[in-house]
Order: C-alpha cells, then sequence, then structure tokens
C-alpha cells in the first residue's frame, strides 16, 4: 500500500533523481507547445454528471474549452454510433473508451488517491456499480461496438494482477483481445495504477507486460500521476519503449496524495510534456477521481494547462 510518507518519499527522489531535467537535456526531441494535442478530459471525472445528462455534460465541456474526450465503460445510454455522432455535432472528438480487463472490483486502497471516495447519487446514498462488460468475458462484443465507434483506441482500464497467475493471466486476456482489435484496426492500450510498479516475487508487472505482448499487440497510456506515485521516472520509461505511450493520463496530486486539478498539485510535468515526441505521445486527458466539484474543477485544469504550455 502507498502511504501518504511514501508519496512525498518517492516525489523528494525523482527531484533529485533528475526528472526535473533542464529543458535542454533532450532538446531535440522538444515537442513544440504550438503541436501539443488539443486538451482532452476523461469522462470518468463527470460520472455522475455523464450518469443523469450526458448531452448537457457534454455541453459544458465544450464550453470548458476541450477538443477531446476519452469515455469510461458505457456509452451513456446510446449506442456507439448515436455517441459518435452526438460528440461530433457538439465538436468534439471521441478518441479513446475505457473497459475493465476482467470482471469489475472496487479498486484496492494502494490504488486510490488520499480523498477517494464513493460519489452521492441523486437519492443521497453512495452510487452503486451495475455489472460491467470486461475482456475477459465480453471481448468480442467490446471491440465491435468500439468499431461501431469509430474509436481508434480500446483501452483496458484496470486488470487484476496480484498474483503472478493473474499476470499471466492478464497477458493471455490482452494477447486475445489484441487479435480481434487488430482486424478491425483499433488499438489495444492498457493503463496503469500503481500496483503494476511494484514487483511479483521477481516480476515486474509493467515491464512484463511491455515483454510480454507485442508493440504491435499493446500500447500503453501511461497515468502520469499514478507512475510519479509510484517513483517512477516517465521520461525514462518513454526512453526505454519509445513511441509506445501515444496516450497519456495528466493527474494532478499533492504531497498528500490527493488528487486536484490541473496545476494545483506538487507534480511538475514540464520535462515530461518536452519528451511527448520519444514517448509518441497523440492524445492527453486530464483526469481526476470522483471529485468534490468536478464541473469547477475541469474548467480550472483547462485554464491551468493553457498557462503551463507557455512556460516551454
Amino acid at each position: 500500500m502507498s502511504t501518504r510518507r511514501e508519496f512525498i518519499q518517492n516525489t523528494a527522489a525523482l527531484t533529485l533523481g533528475g526528472i526535473l531535467i533542464n529543458k535542454n537535456a533532450f532538446g531535440s526531441t522538444i515537442l513544440n507547445k504550438n503541436k501539443l494535442p488539443e486538451p482532452g478530459i476523461q469522462l470518468f471525472t463527470v460520472f455522475n454528471e455523464m450518469k443523469t445528462d450526458p448531452t448537457g455534460t457534454l455541453k459544458k465541456i465544450v464550453a470548458a474549452g476541450y477538443k477531446n474526450i476519452e469515455s469510461a465503460f458505457d456509452f451513456y445510454g446510446q449506442t456507439p454510433k448515436e455517441f459518435f455522432n452526438l460528440c461530433r455535432d457538439l465538436g468534439l472528438q471521441w478518441r479513446a473508451h475505457h473497459v475493465s480487463g476482467a470482471p469489475f472490483k472496487m479498486p484496492p486502497e494502494s490504488q486510490r488517491s488520499a480523498n477517494f471516495k464513493i460519489p452521492l447519487g441523486p437519492d443521497g446514498k453512495p452510487m452503486t456499480f451495475p455489472k460491467m462488460k470486461n475482456l475477459k468475458e465480453n471481448g468480442t462484443e467490446i471491440v465491435d461496438l468500439v468499431a461501431e465507434g469509430g474509436i481508434k483506441y480500446l483501452v483496458c482500464a484496470n486488470m487484476p494482477i496480484s498474483s503472478v497467475d493473474e499476470l499471466k493471466e492478464a497477458v493471455d486476456i490482452l494477447h486475445i483481445t489484441a487479435e480481434k482489435t487488430q482486424k478491425t484496426g483499433i488499438q489495444l492500450m492498457y493503463h496503469n495504477h500503481t500496483s503494476e510498479f511494484k514487483k511479483i516475487d521477481d516480476l515486474m508487472p509493467y515491464d512484463y507486460l511491455l515483454t510480454e505482448l507485442s508493440a504491435d499487440e499493446l500500447k500503453m497510456e501511461l497515468d502520469l500521476g499514478w507512475a510519479l506515485t509510484a517513483g517512477k521516472d516517465p521520461v525514462e520509461i518513454f526512453k526505454n519503449n519509445p513511441n509506445r505511450f501515444p496516450l497519456w493520463h495528466i493527474k494532478d496530486m499533492d504531497a498528500a496524495g490527493n488528487i486536484l486539478p490541473f496545476g494545483k498539485g506538487e507534480l511538475d510535468f514540464k520535462a515530461i510534456f518536452e519528451n511527448a515526441s520519444i514517448a509518441g505521445l497523440e492524445y492527453f486527458f486530464i483526469e481526476q477521481d470522483f471529485p468534490e466539484h468536478p464541473l469547477e474543477d475541469i474548467k480550472i485544469s483547462i485554464q491551468n494547462f493553457n498557462k503551463f504550455k507557455l512556460t516551454f
């Protein structure tokens, strides 16, 4: 389990270790700020709002200035084609879709932020999560649905990997899914939390996924916040696996591990964005897990990001 003290120590170690590198260290790889992708939002940030009023929520996302979206787990009461048309008509580009790799379980404490809590539903009670389709049980159906929506990226959002057996099963599930996505022109992705960076026996799950599945089969959506929390340097990850990270999650946190709007936390993303070309970045999505004021926070995040990109 990642404690608040460990978070602070890890962040300090990264700083001392050189993550906040000089801008000229990788001068040839710096991505011009004018060529950065348009800011995207992971709709899990507005989970409850999308459940109760998807069209109204998407309009507010557009008004805040977002251009790209990544959906999560369902299509908000519509068919994929209907949801694609809705996004297009509002001026949004639907880039990726998150699904569970296996039957959903509430994430363990080690994968939760310090301020994690289940949001309340309209009845004032904690929201319940319906049974969701997953790659293990519904792989063919999910790939067909994503193809119907014309989405380029299908992202495995989570997968049980608490043992070597679970890790090997995860590879098998992803391999079988990749065989299906490659036939439809969809790219299969994997999204990390912190557990992927904790060894199981002698195996590091993140490295195991990268080596057991080819770059054609599986690319990665690196969640920068969780990687930093785990004490990892995203730039080094990019350098060791160039062009394998077309998607990023931008998750800002304070020293206590609370997930905050972009620019309100303690994490430094400058060196990471300066090395976006090594990663092969195509799109990034700002995300918060169950924020208390999601519609206010997404405005703060994009305003701060637009200021941030002027600094390099």
